[in-house]
């Protein structure tokens, strides 16, 4: 197997040093001496230096999060059922986060920092994953006439976003609850008819 290439090594250190002391503690020499390379290659790296290699580091998480989210949820039998199913993964895969959940408890502002600016990438990507799913279902006749779907697409992806990242009045352990808030209030306005669903949201684990 190949080494990681240089950038994959400071970003996987950087991930090892925030985990051991936190963002806010976190030096550029902690991630150097990590990865096993220069404060010079750090920089020829990520010029910004720490501020860069975190927000680098964060985009990266994410943008694996919710990778592993497409795969889980890919077999879900339809719409309703895969935001279900995504809800459900959300949950699991936050929840036994480790760094994540420390980061939250003494962080979240610095953490908040570094997601805010890869909201809008998020989104846009979320979205342009579940505008041909819904394409799909109105192609079937499934969807409100006179919906645009890439408005759809955009609202179920926004609000869905919102739900995972502060879950408040929906409890994601619940599949009954979650099943309520997708078909009775994500796609009330959406779909022409919400299957029934199962009394309990399908599995996202592989």
């Amino acid at each position: 197997m190949q080494a990681p290439e240089p950038r994959q090594r400071v970003l996987d250190a950087a991930f090892a040093c925030v985990a051991r002391y936190g963002f806010a503690k976190v030096t550029v020499e902690d991630i150097a001496r990590e990865a096993a390379l220069s404060r010079a290659t750090i920089y020829r790296q990520f010029p910004g230096g720490k501020d860069e290699v975190l927000g680098a580091m964060v985009a990266l998480e994410m943008d694996e999060f919710f990778v592993r989210m497409a795969l889980a949820v890919g077999d879900a039998p339809d719409f309703a059922s895969l935001l279900e199913a995504a809800f459900a993964f959300a949950h699991r895969e936050i929840a036994a986060h480790a760094v994540l959940q420390s980061v939250l408890a003494t962080e979240p502002d610095r953490l908040l920092l570094y997601m805010t600016v890869e909201q809008g990438r998020i989104l846009d990507a979320v979205t342009a994953y579940l505008r041909p799913l819904l394409e799909a279902e109105a192609a079937a006749r499934r969807v409100r006439p006179g919906v645009d779907i890439d408005a759809a697409a955009s609202y179920v992806a926004s609000m869905g976003l919102s739900v995972m990242a502060t879950p408040g009045r929906v409890d994601l352990t619940d599949p009954i609850a979650v099943r309520d808030l997708v078909r009775h209030e994500l796609l009330a306005g959406i779909m022409r008819e919400v299957p029934a669903g199962t009394d309990a949201a399908p599995s996202a684990s592989r």
